[in-house]
């Protein structure tokens, strides 16, 4: 206001304040770029993997991460405006109008119970009608009600369910409400965010066209060791790239970022010119390999160039690489007639890549948090059972929509929180296991409730003394253990779901 610079706290930022961003911070409120440039991870909002270029009239939204340059930005959302809060409203509206599902031992109770009290009762009024002594009366009453009493369907539906929910957390499945089990099987269409869901989310090495008579460990060993000197998260990728190779790092000397194209420094006494296509024009390098550049282009790849003295050594192509096993998940779920689709707010290009690559047909691309919920309601009301698969902020109001929201365990917080089962070793696999117990679930909840029924069926005739002309009749202690053979074969019926073979 004062025209000087200045620390506040958060809170005391107030709509048209001019608020500066330098590289490593985080964007502090929603805004508007008036000077500067730089690119920002907005990744947990956009689903975009890479960073975004940002200048001068360009909108930044609270959170996300300054990479490298200096900007000043006006502040036009605060508090609850902001985009963040505005996703939280949405996770709590969704979860909010989630509709209870009915639980079939319940219904079915709701009938039976009433039924046989009714029986009795009646079974009671004729014996005493007919000149049946009380005492006997009341006996065939009491044997009614005991042989007939709804332990086992009250065991038949809960008993499977905890077991299953024991069968997914040895699968590293975790399950928050029992319901997930009972429908998981009605899926039939799974909608996939892209970044961090179908894809790692984190850039990393994805080729390297070596064209010097260093090896590739040699190579990545001298490139990743100036990249660790850099904030951009290309560097993270070289970064890992060494961990994982266990490869050690070496001295730089002489770094220096050029901004916008890449970086410069020596090791070894050799200096290395790192960067895009721009840092060669001013470096005055010649390329020679604009071919094999466009070529890893086409796969999704942002390019690096390594130079040393005048001459290209090596382009490296850096990607947001495919999970391991999602090619064989999409490919099983299609098998399955389970409709697939991508939804991203990364662009079309970069999204139908991906797509093409795993097998969906389907791309939404482009897309906001509020679009991926209305997404959801819209396949919802055309009768779809949908869930829905992702990780960050951006998915979270689509994951409380669904009608099971799946994340996976390296999500976001609040993505975590609005799901209603975490994959916990973000296994995609592990969702065609979900159906599958599900499937095995609902079957075993069928079985328990037929031998519940069969069981009554058989009995209660009997109770009432339909078979006591040729000799057959039950009195209250036999019930008690017909009625506990009952449970227990409910019990045993249950546990079968234990040996249920996954992959």
């Amino acid at each position: 206001m004062d025209g000087k610079e200045k620390e506040v706290t958060l809170d005391e930022i107030k709509k048209g304040d001019i608020v500066i961003s330098k590289p490593g911070e985080k964007i502090a409120v929603d805004g508007e770029i008036i000077s500067g440039r730089a690119h920002l991870d907005e990744a947990f909002i956009t689903g975009e993997s890479k960073p975004v270029a940002k200048e001068k009239g360009d909108t930044v939204i609270a959170g996300s991460m300054n990479f490298d340059g200096y900007i000043e930005y006006r502040a036009e959302k605060i508090g609850k405006e902001s985009t963040i809060s505005e996703i939280v409203k949405l996770v709590v509206e969704a979860s909010n109008t989630k509709a209870p599902i009915a639980k079939v031992a319940d219904k079915v109770s709701g009938y039976f119970v009433p039924a046989v009290i009714i029986i009795a009762i009646l079974t009671l009024i004729i014996n005493i009608l007919i000149g049946n002594p009380f005492g006997t009366s009341l006996i065939t009453f009491v044997t009614i009600l005991v042989v007939a009493c709804p332990c086992s369907l009250g065991l038949a539906t809960p008993l499977a369910i905890v077991v299953s929910q024991g069968l997914c957390a040895s699968n590293n499945l975790l399950i928050k409400k029992s319901e997930i089990l009972e429908n998981a099987q009605k899926t039939n269409t799974i909608i996939f965010d892209k970044t961090g869901t179908l894809t790692y989310g984190k850039l990393k090495i994805s080729e390297i066209k070596n064209y010097s008579d260093i090896t590739n460990k040699k190579l990545i060993q001298k490139v990743g060791s100036i990249e660790a000197k850099s904030s951009h998260p290309i560097g993270g990728a070289f970064l890992s790239y060494m961990e994982e190779n266990k490869i050690k790092q070496l001295e730089v000397e002489s770094f220096e970022n050029v901004a916008g194209q890449g970086i410069t420094a020596t090791i070894e006494n050799q200096k290395f010119i790192i960067g895009n296509a721009k840092i060669l024009e001013t470096n005055k390098i010649k390329n020679t390999h604009k071919d094999e550049e466009e070529e890893l282009s086409k796969k999704g790849n942002s390019i690096i160039y390594v130079a040393q003295g005048n001459e290209v050594i090596a382009l490296i192509g850096v990607n947001d690489i495919i999970r391991k096993n999602a090619k064989q998940v999409i490919k099983t779920l299609n098998e399955k007639n389970i409709e697939t689709i991508m939804l991203t707010g990364d662009n079309q290009e970069t999204a139908q890549k991906i797509a093409s690559e795993i097998g969906i047909t389907k791309v939404i691309s482009g897309v906001q948090p509020q679009e991926k919920a209305n997404t959801v309601k819209k396949l919802k009301e055309e009768n779809k059972y949908v869930m829905m698969c992702g990780d960050g902020i951006n998915d979270s109001p689509a994951l409380a929509n669904a009608d099971i929201g799946v994340s996976v365990n390296s999500g976001s917080d609040i993505a975590i929180d609005s799901s209603d089962v975490i994959l916990v070793k973000n296994n995609l696999n592990s969702i065609i296991n979900l159906i599958k117990i599900s499937q095995k679930t609902i079957r075993n909840i069928k079985q328990n409730l037929f031998w519940a029924f069969f069981y009554n069926a058989l009995m209660i005739p009997i109770a009432i003394g339909v078979l006591k002309p040729i000799g057959i009749s039950i009195n209250p202690m036999i019930a008690s253990l017909a009625m506990v053979i009952s449970s227990i074969t409910v019990i045993l019926n249950a546990l079968r779901l234990r040996a249920t073979k996954l992959n």
